[in-house]
């Protein structure tokens, strides 16, 4: 196995066109000897967290809606929020600094923990043993550092635009790729 790659993001290459990926960027929540485990930042969908999940509402960042975490499990759903504390509490999970996965079908009132933001994702991407350590190898992911709000960004269309160029360098020279190649 790699160097883990848990806590960081995952950004597409151009030349990804699995459409479950093309240009996404991927929150790794865990990666380690049995596979990997991540959330699809940038794929908003129509569906808005009150719809689904109405006590949730008044917490989930702008844009309020689902997310498509990815092609694992449509409907099953994640929640990733910033809270003050980094302690394990029921209904509060802690993944690395601030951020958690919290107990959706809890009442927020109800949880121990003050969560100031909320990411609500439908499904996850998925890899299992050394199939995403067989995908960097391929230079399939560009593996960056995460900003604090790169989760929780109100403008996720133009996250993986604005990701790649904060790298500077070579990788932000990817950001201004065309879709497809042809278009060039």
């Amino acid at each position: 196995m790699s160097e883990s790659a848990r806590g960081r993001l995952l950004v597409a290459t151009p030349t990804l066109y699995d459409p479950n990926f093309f240009r996404s960027v991927v929150l790794v929540l865990e990666h380690g000897e049995d596979g990997a485990l991540g959330v699809v930042l940038n794929r908003p969908s129509e569906t808005g967290v009150g719809d689904t999940l109405p006590g949730w509402n008044p917490l989930a960042s702008d844009p309020g809606v689902v997310f498509v975490g990815g092609p694992v499990s449509p409907d099953a759903a994640i929640g990733v929020a910033r809270a003050g504390s980094a302690d394990q509490t029921e209904g509060w999970s802690p993944l690395f600094g601030h951020l958690g996965t919290v107990d959706l079908g809890r009442d927020p009132v109800e949880l121990p923990v003050d969560v100031q933001n909320l990411r609500v994702f439908a499904g996850y991407a998925g890899w299992t043993k050394g199939q995403l350590d067989g995908e960097l190898d391929a230079g399939g992911w560009f593996v960056v550092d995460a900003a604090p709000d790169d989760v929780f960004t109100a403008e996720p269309a133009h996250l993986w635009v604005s990701v790649l160029r904060r790298q500077g360098g070579r990788l932000a020279m990817f950001a201004t790729a065309p879709p497809h190649p042809s278009s060039n």
